[in-house]
């Protein structure tokens, strides 16, 4: 039996080989002895957000960093498609027995992705850019995949906004896309974890021209 996961493990991944591996372990208790247990708000924030600043024009979705698909279960959409991308294959095992996702893409999320230019209508993302997993520099690959107009909603860790290099990053492709808006919400709702239980992020909203 392996051992319990927790924040710490998570935080502590310094390459995505590091990631493959957690995550193959921590699959099949990830909603259970972490999101649930620990009240794991940012796929609810992120569904919420994209309710907020969507219209019926931004489809399909890309869920980016799908995990296991909570953010698919959130959405509840109906009348969009919204495909799942992640490094994990025993993470998406879980999120494709949820029949939220269209379409399931194992990818390294570092590297070019195998999906066409001007795809996707909308990205949306929860707990991808933060300690160890997924740098700014994606973003340009995130943008080659969406077709203009189409919206980001997505979360950055609020410790590695400035130090991950967020910040230089948006206003690199500040031409490319409008002027984003911020919200900074409580990434946990009941997380004891004395260093990363009050951890914040910030859900950034914008649209690529």
């Amino acid at each position: 039996m392996s051992e319990k996961k927790s924040l710490q493990d998570a935080y502590a991944i310094k390459t995505p080989e590091d990631s493959i591996n957690l995550y193959r372990d921590w699959a099949s208790s990830y909603d259970s002895d972490f999101a649930k247990q620990n009240d794991y708000r940012s796929p609810l924030e992120i569904a919420n957000y994209f309710d907020k600043y969507s219209n019926n024009e931004d489809t399909p979705i890309l869920d980016v960093g799908a995990g296991t698909g909570l953010i698919g279960e959130y959405l509840k959409l109906s009348s969009r498609e919204i495909d799942a991308i992640d490094i994990s294959p025993e993470m998406l095992n879980i999120a494709r027995l949820k029949n939220c996702y269209a379409k399931i893409i194992e990818a390294d999320l570092t590297k070019r992705l195998l999906i066409k230019d001007n795809h996707y209508g909308a990205i949306v993302s929860a707990g991808t850019f933060t300690h160890g997993h997924v740098g700014p520099d994606a973003f340009d690959e995130l943008l080659r995949v969406t077709r203009a107009g189409g919206l980001f909603v997505l979360t950055i860790h609020y410790k590695l906004y400035k130090i991950a290099g967020f910040d230089k990053k948006l206003l690199e492709i500040k031409k490319s896309i409008t002027k984003p808006n911020f919200h900074e919400v409580d990434a946990y709702g009941n997380n004891p974890d004395k260093d990363h239980g009050s951890d914040k992020v910030i859900i950034t909203v914008f649209r690529k021209k």
